[in-house]
């Protein structure tokens, strides 16, 4: 989460003192302020400490889960290799997502006849496009 900080005019507003004032406390020490070239910045937690305010606990930060899995598809001709990355493509833009965005790609190599599914996203939505993978790849054309 940013940091917040005012100005001294701001300061001065929110506390409905003079700009002045707010200067002196500073210069005493009584107010923390950092200094930018000529101006002075006091951070949200400073200015709180200095009205006695309790500062709002920051939020804890949300996990991020991302998955990435790689299906190899053997003894697949082109054809079929065009008609998976299709359906891939198709089911991925279509999706409702419980998570990160879901990317695939797909690499075919036809002389092994071989194709590669990469897939990256949350584990449920990988988890469901890798059962989808496996049923394109049980049920060829």
């Amino acid at each position: 989460m940013e940091q917040r900080y005012y100005s001294v005019e701001e300061v001065a507003e929110v506390l409905g003192l003079h700009v002045k004032t707010v200067r002196a406390h500073i210069k005493d020490g009584r107010l923390r302020a950092a200094q930018l070239g000529r101006r002075y910045r006091v951070s949200a937690a400073d200015l709180a400490a200095f009205t006695g305010t309790p500062t709002a606990p920051e939020p804890a930060p949300t996990p991020h889960v991302e998955v990435s899995a790689t299906a190899r598809i053997e003894g697949i001709s082109p054809e079929e290799a065009r008609r998976v990355t299709a359906a891939l493509t198709a089911s991925v833009s279509g999706r409702d997502l419980q998570g990160p965005p879901l990317r695939v790609q797909t690499a075919h190599d036809a002389g092994r006849a071989v194709l590669t599914v990469l897939i990256l996203g949350g584990p449920a939505d990988t988890a469901a496009l890798l059962r989808f993978v496996e049923a394109l790849a049980a049920n060829p054309r």
